[in-house]
């Protein structure tokens, strides 16, 4: 395996990301920098193979969560000013949106005071932007107004542009001149807007404007027509579509769109939450399939991690079960100790079961109780193994650090000049000749070797310089059959 320079984590480097859209001039005695944008598995010995050519590094550490160790895309890289203090400058003007494990990184100054990092001056935002508009891109279009501290598209979890981005200028001229020149422009056939940035909380509140509406739970026996006379009363419509399946008919959802979007806001607050036919509507803005995607998911993660946080220390997790063993045999095996909520043995999608399953108690006492008294406890003919239930990455994790652990203590192999070993290595293995005498390699001696080829024996038996080995014939001495 290859050495790994020297990577240690730099004093400079401050604990979190800095947003893109924030930042001061940077001094030039500043010789740390922010690398973003990171692809998942660059390592620090990638990074100093590729910093490290424009001066001395002096540090790099890669970010990485806490539990997990796995990257959070983004690290620091400390150049050593003393010996050159210029070579930080020339890293972000020459590595700047350089491809690295094929996804370009992105390069900015790190400041060790988050007050300059989270004020705001200089920034400005960009709208409206092409979707094949990168960071270089932006870049390249925003430099010719002063000099750029950092520059950024916002994207999707898959990385394709969400439409706008983020300049950060070294000073507010240079800023208010970008604005000046650059909003209301046409950038890749797009009317782009620019505008100076503005952070969440000082945002003008805005509804949300919409004029696209689905309806869903409407009963199979309503039609098209029903549909425009439910919503015909909030104004005026440029559609109207009852989605059906060509054998089962309507699939009970359906789409409005008005021409106003107060009409539009009128429909959904009348008719959400409204029986129809029997049936409870549900009606709100029409959202994009990712939209609807990203929605589902944040709920889901918020219960799970309600879950989690709800029986956490109270859950079990159950292993070497008995291929035969039910929810019910589980539950009662360990019931003495405690309420149990719910018992279960996780199986296949045939039925089968995997050999493992989850008890979880009301108390952290009766869960601890259990795991004391039931580790190692013979149940069904096997002993079961029982500890308190981990997520998935948790515990990866933890494995993962226990085999680090493991190799860091293994004792470590003797050299090749092992103590009492001559040259270095065990003594060379001679099978057995005939008669007896142990057969001998090229240039080899009983007792280590000799240098030249072939100098095992010497005339009348003798060794190197009149030796005499053990059964080896000189005068007198027979030499076997």
């Amino acid at each position: 395996m290859a050495a790994v320079s020297p990577v240690v984590p730099p004093a400079a480097a401050p604990p979190a990301a800095p947003e893109a859209a924030a930042g001061q001039p940077t001094p030039a005695a500043n010789s740390s920098l922010y690398v973003g944008d990171l692809e998942r598995d660059v390592t620090e010995q990638q990074l100093f193979e590729m910093f490290s050519q424009v001066g001395p590094v002096a540090s790099i550490r890669v970010c990485r969560d806490a539990v997990t160790r796995r990257s959070l895309g983004y690290a620091y890289v400390n150049y050593n000013g003393s010996i050159d203090p210029g070579a930080a400058e020339r890293a972000l003007e020459s590595l700047n949106f350089s491809p690295l494990n094929g996804k370009p990184i992105r390069i900015m100054w790190s400041h060790r005071d988050p007050s300059t990092r989270k004020s705001g001056a200089g920034n400005v935002y960009i709208k409206n932007l092409d979707k094949s508009i990168d960071n270089k891109a932006l870049h390249d279009t925003f430099s010719a107004f002063g000099k750029i501290l950092s520059c950024k598209v916002a994207t999707d979890a898959s990385g394709v542009s969400r439409g706008f981005g983020f300049v950060h200028f070294e000073t507010d001229e240079a800023a208010a001149l970008a604005i000046e020149k650059v909003n209301g422009m046409m950038i890749e056939e797009k009317i782009v807007y620019v505008g100076v940035f503005q952070k969440r909380t000082e945002r003008p509140s805005t509804k949300e404007v919409f004029s696209n509406v689905y309806i869903k739970n409407l009963g199979p026996d309503v039609t098209q027509a029903d549909l425009e006379e439910m919503v015909k009363e909030f104004g005026k419509t440029t559609s109207i579509k009852i989605m059906e399946d060509p054998e089962k008919g309507s699939k009970g959802f359906g789409f409005v769109n008005f021409e106003e979007p107060e009409s539009a806001a009128k429909c959904v607050e009348a008719l959400n939450g409204k029986e129809h036919n029997g049936k409870t509507l549900f009606c709100s803005r029409a959202q994009k399939k990712a939209e609807r995607e990203a929605a589902l998911k944040a709920k889901m993660d918020e219960v799970r991690q309600e879950r989690i946080a709800k029986y956490q220390g109270m859950n079990l997790y159950v292993k070497n079960l008995n291929d035969e063993v039910t929810d019910d045999e589980l539950r009662d095996e360990f019931a003495q100790y405690g309420t149990i909520t719910s018992a279960r043995v996780m199986r296949d999608d045939k039925g089968k079961s995997k050999g493992f399953g989850f008890v979880c108690y009301s108390t952290h006492e009766e869960a601890a109780r259990a795991v004391t008294e039931q580790n190692s406890k013979m149940f069904q003919g096997k002993p079961l193994y029982v500890a308190l239930a981990q997520r998935k990455d948790v515990r990866r994790a933890q494995l993962e650090q226990a085999a680090v652990q493991r190799m860091a203590m293994a004792p470590r192999q003797p050299g090749p000049m092992g103590p009492g070993m001559p040259f270095g290595g065990p003594m060379p293995f001679f099978a057995a000749g005939p008669g007896g005498m142990p057969q001998q390699r090229p240039g080899f001696f009983p007792g280590g070797p000799f240098p030249g080829r072939g100098m095992g024996m010497g005339p009348g038996g003798r060794g190197p310089r009149g030796m005499m080995g053990p059964g080896m014939g000189g005068p007198g001495y027979n030499m076997g059959p």
